[in-house]
């Protein structure tokens, strides 16, 4: 008769696989991407949906969580694979929800607290032909409920990939260009 394994029996499997990999990566090898890199390449990859063996080999660098259903220091066991070790920093994609792609702001509350955004977004540029491909927003975690939560040291970005859109009739004082935001977040926990 086949044994069914337990949950605790894949955890470790899974912890054992993440080992092995890691073993067989060259010394000091961490995952740490640009912004301009997170944008252009992974953000704009996992949007595409293009290429199967890309977004698999994607998915365990950057997996998919719906990070506020989690408090900050839960994250790290969701990691990729070859970020799980990593004690400064996690990268997850995140779909934009209901609300957000309605024109509403994102519900960014969690069991124990909530992220605030400080300050404007930040316009990403690109390296090569200084144009804007995104935009970064920096968040502050706080415990407890608005507006008498206390801030924590947990810190993140959220960045949004934007397409430029040439309208047919210019009439915008920007030239005609529009900026749309895309359907996934990439987040990160410093």
């Amino acid at each position: 008769m086949l044994a069914i394994p337990t949950q605790r029996e894949r955890e470790r499997e899974r912890e054992r696989e993440r080992r092995v990999e890691m073993d067989m990566m060259p010394p000091g090898f961490r995952f740490y991407p640009t912004e301009e890199e997170l944008i252009s390449f992974y953000l704009h990859n996992k949007l595409e949906a293009r290429r199967e063996d890309l977004l698999r080999a994607m998915d365990r660098l950057i997996p998919v969580l719906d990070i506020y259903g989690f408090n900050p220091w839960e994250l790290p066991r969701f990691s990729g694979d070859l970020c799980h070790g990593d004690t400064e920093e996690w990268f997850f994609f995140i779909r934009m929800q209901e609300s957000e792609a309605r024109g509403g702001r994102p519900k960014r509350l969690t069991s124990n607290g909530y992220w605030k955004a400080t300050g404007s977004p930040c316009p990403v540029y690109s390296s090569n032909s200084n144009r804007c491909i995104g935009e970064k927003r920096t968040m502050v975690f706080y415990k407890g409920r608005a507006p008498k939560g206390r801030k924590t040291e947990w810190k993140m970005n959220e960045y949004k990939a934007m397409e430029v859109v040439v309208e047919e009739e210019a009439s915008f004082s920007n030239g005609g260009h529009t900026r749309v935001p895309t359907l996934y977040c990439i987040l990160r926990s410093i």
